[in-house]
């Protein structure tokens, strides 16, 4: 049996906690640190490349963010870009697309126009473009019919730029982030597979034992657990959190059997919906084809295409009379209601394709039943935390730090654009809390575009 002692021990081989893995080897005097994997290999959940978007989210083009939140986002999305060039992976994990915000009808145009004006000084290669532009950019945007002879009806209007990073495979990317630790650092970098945690128990002289279901035990000064839904879980287990219940939501997409897309087209968002707004995206696991969606789907279960963690889910969801308020109040709104009852749909064989598309031609108005299949496969859960003080659903990442040597982070969307950014944070408490030293000038060279 293992019994080994580390600096820092992080729990969870994702894009967050490899990110939090490469930032401590790189910019830390950190003697030791450890990774445990639940699985085989990294990012083999949510931040595999089949199980996003593989989207870095700047906030130019989703409408559902605030201006302040857009300049959040902007920086943490630079950082993933920042990483990326400085170690050549352009073109190889992360890639250049067109990419807009697309207003269909009045309402939404005004919407468009009104949102580019306010953020255009933010993000100064933002362009707004008219239907004459989106025939040269996107013509199947503009066309009602596959010939490509009639205008579609509505007024259509674009805010979008074709000169910046867009996308990325954020499973590579967890790869490059974990052998870039290992070859930055003298420190012990340790990453160990097939290695689930079962329970992490706070000892008496500061330190952590984190145990795991194969009875290899390991203990820590800190522990960061960086496991998506299972995050509450085990945050639960020690008392934490209790505040909070998860709702995993799963999101699954449509792929086109051809190239429909030249980049990708983000919908307004309906700030009722707690949800990403549906958009197309061309895919770069998937060459030469178009994936839409997400779906948004409550699933009784953590991971997606796993077996098992249906009980892990009942745990985690912290049921009692608060939870079944938070579900009442999203309920009475028909607008939640109805995107609920519709997404469900969208997952029953024979029927889901012919109501997908129908929600689908709002980008692509000459899309066609027999232009899209179901993507087996593709998509993940995000754990979606239910404030059961507030009594509602909370919206972005959610992190529980009691200050004592110990962090639990649930990240949905966009925690994959904001691991860098996530880590950087968390490394602060890391370093502040066992005295390391730290090299934030070179941290904020590499990447972010500030200097100290």
């Amino acid at each position: 049996m293992k019994n080994k002692h580390y600096d820092v021990l992080i729990v969870g081989g994702g894009i967050s906690g490899t990110a939090l893995f490469y930032e401590l080897a790189k910019y830390t005097d950190v003697k030791s640190l450890c990774l445990l994997e639940k699985y085989e290999a990294l990012s083999t959940l949510n931040s595999k490349g089949t199980s996003n978007s593989q989207t870095i989210h700047v906030g130019d083009i989703e409408t559902n963010y605030t201006l302040e939140k857009a300049k959040i986002t902007k920086r943490t999305a630079k950082m993933i870009e920042k990483f990326c060039l400085q170690y050549g992976l352009e073109d190889k994990i992360m890639f250049a697309h067109q990419k807009m915000a697309l207003g269909v009808g009045k309402k939404e145009v005004h919407f468009i126009e009104s949102r580019y004006n306010e953020f255009k000084e933010l993000f100064p290669y933002l362009e707004l473009w008219d239907v004459a532009k989106l025939k040269e950019l996107e013509p199947k945007l503009v066309y009602a019919d596959k010939e490509q002879t009639k205008i579609r009806p509505e007024p259509i209007i674009a805010m979008g730029t074709s000169t910046q990073y867009t996308t990325v495979d954020f499973g590579e990317m967890s790869e490059a982030l974990a052998l870039q630790a290992q070859q930055a650092s003298d420190a012990i970098t340790d990453i160990f597979y097939h290695s689930q945690v079962e329970q992490v128990e706070e000892m008496g002289d500061k330190t952590f034992k984190v145990t795991t279901t194969n009875g290899e035990q390991y203990t820590a000064d800190f522990v960061v657990v960086d496991a998506g839904a299972h995050s509450l879980f085990l945050a639960h287990q020690m008392g934490y959190g209790k505040h909070m219940g998860c709702l995993p939501m799963a999101g699954s997409f449509y792929m086109t059997d051809g190239h429909f897309l030249n980049g990708k087209v983000y919908m307004v968002q309906n700030n009722k919906l707690p949800f990403a707004a549906l958009h197309g995206d061309p895919d770069i696991l998937a060459e030469g084809k178009t994936r839409f969606g997400p779906t948004a789907l409550m699933l009784p279960k953590l991971e997606r295409f796993k077996p098992g963690t249906y009980l892990d889910f009942w745990k985690t969801l912290n049921f009692d009379l608060k939870i079944v308020k938070i579900f009442w109040d999203l309920l009475k709104d028909s607008d939640i209601r109805n995107y609920i009852f519709k997404n469900f749909l969208f997952e029953v064989p024979f029927i889901n394709k012919k109501l997908f598309v129908q929600d689908a031609r709002k980008i692509v108005p000459s899309l066609s039943v027999d232009d899209i299949e179901y993507a087996k496969g593709f998509g993940g859960v995000r754990p979606q935390v239910l404030d059961k003080e507030k009594e509602k659903l909370m919206l972005g990442e959610a992190s529980i730090n009691p200050g004592c040597g110990i962090i639990f982070n649930m990240t949905p969307s966009p925690g994959a654009t904001s691991c860098l950014g996530n880590a950087e944070r968390d490394l602060k408490v890391v370093v502040e809390y066992l005295g390391l030293e730290y090299d934030e000038a070179q941290l904020l060279k590499d990447l972010t575009e500030e200097a100290l």
